[in-house]
């Protein structure tokens, strides 16, 4: 299949790129030293083109760089381009990113060579949806392994001890863990521990196959003056129905970094407290312009090494990372800066 589809890409992708631009002329050139799969004269611009067929964000920024790498070390004007078969939410980022343009075979496309030359299509669904990384490594009950990794970056774990800390069963952890091996994403040391490769891309990964809508989610209402006294009081309300709760979302991004206002306030809550319950403590459910969401998780894994912000139970950063993904308001924002806190040390060596 992959195989299929990076031959799809080379011969493709100029021929979409050519439909966009409304250009007659295409001129597809084998690259010097290979460091691209395709150099492709449309019209009057000329594309570095690095095709891939898998879409994990590992991929794609290896891709995104390859074609940037190439189109800067030669002669004339080329525009670096990735080509994939579907370009998901994280991916698009890591090309902004990297200041490289990209095309799917699912008809979506950022194409920008400024200040001539500006097209941006988005909204098409994923026609290759087995294309990407298995998601058996980061369904609700496997990302357990991820996540216990993630929470403690720097450390070899041994696969008894990722049973332990995640709950999970050795025979199931092992098989996690040899897929998170094979995927590049783990390396095994000599003494058979395990280390992850790079934190930001296991999280990038994950993030990109992350459906927060996948939880159980109760939308309402209540009466409050800013997205702190909703906090504030949602806090109290869980606390006194006696159920193991933790705000995420927004509310988690302002608890553990202090990130500006905010109207949504998110918890998990182990189990919904009875209707009655809500009523007294001010919750009104509705959907229509809800302030405040409580979210049965579809797996207990979210509340794994949560912490105390200013009085408050909060997820851990990781798990308010994943899940800004499926909030609105300042939602991109808040997770551009968690992933500053998240991968400040990495970055930085």
């Amino acid at each position: 299949m992959s195989q299929w589809l990076h031959r799809e890409l080379e011969k493709e992708a100029p021929k979409r790129l050519a439909a966009l631009l409304g250009a007659t002329k295409i001129e597809v050139a084998a690259p010097e030293n290979e460091r691209v799969d395709v150099v492709a004269q449309v019209g009057a611009h000329v594309f570095a083109v690095e095709c891939k067929s898998k879409v994990e964000a590992a991929t794609i920024r290896q891709a995104a760089l390859q074609a940037r790498n190439y189109a800067a070390t030669m002669k004339g004007k080329l525009i670096p381009l990735v080509a994939v078969p579907y370009m998901g939410e994280v991916g698009r980022a890591i090309c902004e990113e990297a200041g490289v343009c990209w095309i799917d075979l699912s008809g979506n496309a950022h194409i920008a060579d400024p200040p001539r030359l500006l097209i941006h299509v988005e909204g098409k669904p994923n026609l290759f949806k087995q294309a990407g990384r298995p998601r058996s490594v980061f369904a609700p009950k496997s990302a357990r392994i991820a996540r216990v990794m993630l929470v403690e970056p720097d450390r070899a774990f041994s696969q008894s001890e990722l049973a332990t800390a995640s709950g999970l069963d050795k025979g199931f952890t092992s098989k996690i863990v040899r897929q998170l091996e094979e995927d590049g994403l783990v390396a095994r040391e000599a003494d058979g521990r395990v280390r992850i490769r790079s934190a930001a891309e296991m999280l990038e990964d994950w993030r990109a196959v992350y459906d927060f809508s996948k939880h159980r989610i109760l939308r309402g209402h209540v009466a409050a003056r800013s997205g702190e006294e909703t906090l504030r009081r949602l806090d109290e309300l869980l606390l006194a129905s006696g159920k193991e709760h933790a705000a995420t979302g927004l509310a988690a991004a302002w608890l553990l970094n202090g990130f500006a206002g905010f109207r949504l306030a998110t918890f998990y809550v182990e189990e919904l407290p009875e209707p009655e319950a809500l009523g007294r403590g001010g919750f009104r459910a509705e959907e229509r312009g809800s302030n405040a969401w409580l979210v049965v998780p579809n797996d207990a894994g979210v509340f794994y090494s949560g912490t105390e912000r200013q009085g408050m139970r909060c997820v851990h950063p990781v798990q308010a990372y994943l899940d800004l993904k499926g909030h609105p308001e300042r939602a991109k924002e808040a997770t551009e800066e968690l992933r500053k806190h998240l991968f400040s040390r990495e970055a930085n060596g």
